[in-house]
């Protein structure tokens, strides 16, 4: 399925790319590359009005890596909209915060590994698609 996206945002994905954490960074060096059981993931990706840390579109799962500021109740109620409005389009979305990225990437890459499982084995649900 192809997912529409503002075009306004592509630029600021440039940049956002651009200036990654260094969370970003160490989990871009274990998905690049289909280093994760052959799945392309994208990074900084536009999707309808938001751009989601990482992306995969076989999966369509979407990878959001939190800083400190996520903490933050208006953050986080972006965070929540965010969220909801992927799901609607039918993307999954994980997140995870800049400490277990940085401090237990084993964890990280297992919560990856068990979507990817769950999602081949056929015993995954796949999200309602929204009527646009």
């Amino acid at each position: 399925m192809k997912i529409k996206y503002n075009p306004k945002l592509k630029e600021f994905a440039r940049q956002l790319r651009n200036n990654a954490t260094k969370a970003e960074i160490r989990l871009w060096q274990k998905l690049k590359r289909n280093q994760m059981y052959g799945y392309d993931f994208h990074r900084q990706k536009p999707i309808d009005e938001y751009i989601v840390d990482f992306f995969c579109n076989k999966l369509q799962l979407a990878i959001e890596v939190d800083g400190y500021s996520h903490e933050i109740l208006e953050v986080w109620e972006k965070d929540v909209k965010k969220t909801r409005r992927l799901n609607e389009l039918g993307v999954r979305v994980l997140r995870f915060s800049d400490h277990q990225v940085l401090n237990d990437m084993e964890n990280v890459l297992r919560a990856v590994e068990d979507y990817i499982v769950n999602f081949e084995s056929n015993d995954f649900t796949p999200l309602p698609i929204s009527p646009d």
